[in-house]
């Protein structure tokens, strides 16, 4: 038997009958398609979600790239099981997807990119919105899509469609190969009308496997634990998409081994586990960069070993420190030189755990006894960081951390990507769930913080979501305020307003660059932007947009105005000046970075500033150590 509908129709209706099943669980696959309607998707897809009803809700985004931040803020939420859809017309509502395309794969987070593509059958050439290449009459500007998606293709007749789809969902619930999936249509295919087959149609479920590890590489894991007098674990991401939380904390409580975690990894242990021992890396703290410095042996799970996590290359600087990678992908399984257990996080750790148990496995006191005493320290350092004793003082930043460390419960979700804020999080943050912090760190994408607590209050309804944004990271993409409140989602903004690119300053400085380009300035008389600040009014922007808005100038008025948001059943921005951070590591500021990061130095300058900076990034890199 077979059913005759248009090609998008067909694409809709197989999308709302697909789900995924993992540990027993049972949810639907695709929750909802957000979209942009223009000329290249209005006549198809737009007239099949029409159609669908409310078996394919739909959610109306106000930009793209935003639109896809939302999506892949609700995949993470819902831990990699349902996803959203993504449609947008021809021309350049299909490139503004590549920035969120980019930042979805790069965090291995699925979401479905349903881009309107020129005519198949080339009626009229060029037509709107198309790009000409001389060089190839097959290329559109989706085909900029094909480096930043796991899957890709195009859709040229409507039969095609069946052996594509199938790979698109495959790909999207492939805990290996997850991130972002592109079905480039065609407008006139979209609307071509195709006789189905019942069974393509049919519901379908698709098994999220749980890999476990290869008993040889086990045994090698097992071996190299036992023998290790200083092991510490790097959680990253990994054990988040697994829901591997709990047999993290049972695997470290068991053996004592401290657990460090990357930006995608925090929250993995409850700050107040007696292994969790903080962030690692540049954005670490000194409780988990001191016992890097020191491991004889670490055990990755679940990460890909970014820059960040390494200190560029210097937090491990022993030559005899061995790793082992605990990775559903090989790709990642075998950084840093290591010993590769190719599993499922929490198959592995499982898997670890039991073969460790007879003899059972556990640190030294003595080493166990000075870390606790380390990450004691580092828990006054924190303390002192967020006090705010004086409620007619301007905040700082990590004082505004530490007037929402006080309101929120393990409910609350805090969500951020760019700024200065990720450092402050990473070192400071005490996580008090799994799914508390929200820190998109694998792509860094400024303007994600907006649109992506749009996705998360959709895939957690009944928690308080914070969005924390820089002045900067405002300005790039505030647009979503709109769907926010057109949704009446209860999202909490709060606009930290340091009138520029503050944290690209502070690095400019760092570098060389003093401060180059980085404050919201008018020109000065030889056009530098030194000039009088820039009359912006970001809270009377956000009030522009529908959300209520609330401004904090001290922190007394923002102790009110954060306990006012958090109660609110309905958008709210709290906007606040931030005082001048005191300086890192003057005993009484925040402290800073416990590790390099490597940002290039100009090797040759004219300018003191540079020069100088040159011979200590000179001095520091001669530490790099590259794992072979």
């Amino acid at each position: 038997m077979t059913v005759r509908l248009t090609t998008a129709q067909a694409l809709i209706a197989f999308l709302a009958r697909q789900y995924t099943e993992r540990d027993g669980h049972r949810q639907r696959l695709i929750g909802a398609t957000w979209g942009i309607f223009g000329h290249g998707n209005v006549a198809g897809v737009g007239q099949a979600l029409l159609e669908a009803g409310p078996r394919m809700p739909y959610l109306q985004g106000r930009n793209e790239q935003a639109m896809v931040h939302a999506a892949v803020g609700y995949a993470r939420q819902s831990g990699r099981l349902t996803a959203h859809a993504v449609t947008t017309s021809i021309g350049p509502g299909a490139t503004n997807l590549v920035t969120g395309a980019a930042l979805a794969t790069v965090n291995h987070l699925p979401v479905l990119l349903l881009p309107g593509d020129t005519f198949a059958t080339r009626p009229a050439d060029p037509v709107l919105q198309q790009l000409e290449t001389p060089y190839a009459g097959d290329v559109s500007v989706n085909d900029c899509l094909r480096p930043v998606s796991r899957y890709f293709d195009r859709i040229t007749r409507p039969e095609a469609l069946i052996p594509a789809v199938l790979q698109a969902v495959r790909t999207l619930t492939d805990p290996v190969s997850t991130g972002a999936v592109t079905l480039a249509l065609p407008q006139d295919v979209q609307t071509e009308a195709y006789d189905w087959p019942d069974e393509f149609l049919a519901e379908r479920v698709w098994h999220v496997r749980r890999p476990a590890p290869d008993p040889y590489e086990l045994e090698q894991a097992v071996r190299a634990v036992r023998a290790a007098r200083r092991p510490l674990i790097v959680a990253g991401g990994g054990v988040r998409h697994s829901a591997a939380e709990a047999a993290l904390a049972a695997f470290a409580a068991t053996t004592g081994i401290p657990v460090a975690t990357t930006q995608a990894g925090k929250g993995a242990l409850r700050h107040d586990h007696p292994q969790d021992v903080g962030g690692i890396g540049h954005t670490g703290t000194a409780t988990a960069d001191g016992l890097a410095r020191e491991a004889d042996l670490v055990i990755g799970v679940g990460t890909r070993w970014t820059d960040f996590s390494t200190a560029s290359g210097t937090l491990f600087p022993d030559p005899a420190t061995r790793f082992v990678n605990l990775n559903v992908t090989g790709f990642d399984a075998h950084k840093q030189a290591a010993l590769p257990l190719v599993a499922d996080a929490r198959a592995g750790l499982d898997a670890l755990g039991e073969a460790l148990a007879a003899p059972a496995h556990r640190v030294e006191p003595g080493y166990e006894h000075a870390y606790t005493e380390a990450k004691a320290r580092w828990e006054a350092r924190v303390d002192a960081a967020f006090a705010a004793p004086d409620a007619d003082a301007v905040p700082t930043q990590t004082q505004v951390l530490g007037l929402l460390d006080a309101l929120v419960t393990d409910d609350d979700i805090l969500i951020n990507a760019a700024g200065s804020l990720p450092g402050d999080l990473h070192r400071l943050w005490r996580a008090r769930s799994p799914r508390q912090y929200h820190v998109e760190y694998g792509y860094s994408c400024m303007g994600y913080e907006i649109p992506a607590a749009v996705g998360v209050q959709l895939a957690a309804p009944d928690r308080p979501v914070w969005a924390l944004v820089g002045d900067g990271t405002y300005l790039m993409n505030p647009t979503e305020i709109v769907t926010a409140v057109q949704e009446r989602l209860p999202v909490k903004l709060v606009v930290l307003d340091n009138h520029g690119y503050a944290s690209i300053g502070g690095l400019s400085a760092a570098v060389g660059g003093e401060r180059y380009g980085t404050d919201y300035r008018h020109r000065d008389t030889e056009g530098a932007f030194t000039g009088d600040p820039l009359p912006l009014d970001l809270a009377a922007n956000a009030a522009s947009l529908g959300m209520r808005s609330l401004r904090a100038r001290t922190v007394g008025e923002l102790r009110a105005a954060l306990a006012e948001a958090r109660a609110a059943d309905h958008p709210v921005c709290v906007h606040v000046t931030l005082a001048a951070p005191t300086a890192p590591g003057d005993g009484a500021g925040p402290p800073g970075p416990q590790a390099w990061w490597d940002v290039p130095v100009a090797e040759t300058a004219r300018r003191p500033a540079a020069v100088e900076a040159r011979e200590e990034y000179d001095r520091r890199r001669a530490a790099r150590r590259r794992r072979l």
